[in-house]
């Protein structure tokens, strides 16, 4: 049994959209046409976009859940003359047919989400927690489908982090692995960063990266409730603000200064 999500922008019971479904073991929920419901809500394993009727608001909402890349497939369900408006630059997977029997229904849903499930694992350089998705390959990174502006230390860090799901890191663990054994700047530039990257998750993400009093931080894998505690301090707990500029100087300052020693250091070799 998968769990589908139709989305419509009409009253009728998921039965008078597409009547096959009511004959099939699957667990069907209505959402309004929006890609919000989608991303906020629990993931689905399809996608079902009611187009029989507004091809216009249809085409919009497909559009927007291939801009939000996300990892679940989505059939369009069109009556037939919505069958011949439909093309492939609307990101749909599929289409249905709102008159189409159980069985083409079942075997449609079932090749769609084994399609997706097989890219997904023939995707080894993105990660993934929650709506987090970083990827290693494009350097990029996605949160809940809105794309992230970060740094390129920013996103090493985020993504060191994430390949480690719950073990704890010391800043100078974190020094090292990030910026590399020759960094000759302090640990405080550790504080800056992870500060930046929570601004950057949003308030409601900003637990993914957990601190431990006195040791370090941690990625914080997302349960079903969200970003579990288990031992995490609050996210700035063991931080003084006072000592984070928000206009980032410290760090600016010590990679400043690292560039520097290390230029020295090149020129006094023989």
């Amino acid at each position: 049994m998968s769990n589908v999500l139709l989305l419509t922008s009409g009253r009728e019971p998921p039965a008078e959209i597409l009547p096959s479904l009511s004959l099939l073991p699957h667990s069907i929920r209505v959402a309004p046409a929006a890609v919000e419901h989608v991303i906020a809500g629990p993931e689905p394993d399809a996608v079902l976009v009611d187009a029989r009727r507004d091809l216009v608001q249809a085409r919009r909402v497909l559009l927007a859940l291939r801009a939000a890349a996300t990892p679940v497939p989505v059939i369009a369900v069109v009556t037939d003359g919505g069958w011949a408006a439909v093309s492939a630059d609307w990101g749909a997977d599929d289409l249905l047919l709102h008159t189409a029997g159980p069985g083409e229904v079942e075997a449609r849903l079932r090749l769609a989400i084994g399609r997706r499930t097989q890219a997904a694992a023939q995707l080894p350089d993105e990660i993934r927690s929650g709506g987090l998705v970083v990827n290693e390959a494009t350097y990029s990174a996605r949160m809940n489908g809105r794309s992230l502006d970060l740094t390129f230390k920013e996103f090493e860090l985020l993504k060191f982090l994430a390949q480690h799901p719950g073990r704890v890191f010391t800043r100078a663990q974190l020094l090292q692995e990030v910026w590399g054994y020759d960094y000759f700047g302090g640990t405080r530039t550790v504080d800056v960063h992870v500060r930046r990257l929570r601004a950057k998750l949003g308030a409601e993400n900003e637990a993914l990266i957990g601190t431990v009093r006195n040791v370090g931080y941690r990625f914080v894998p997302v349960r079903s409730g969200g970003p579990g505690s288990g031992g995490v301090a609050g996210p700035d707990d063991d931080i003084d603000p006072a000592d984070l500029p928000d206009d980032g100087a410290l760090e600016d300052h010590l990679e400043g200064s690292a560039g520097l020693t290390q230029a020295s250091a090149a020129r006094s070799r023989p």
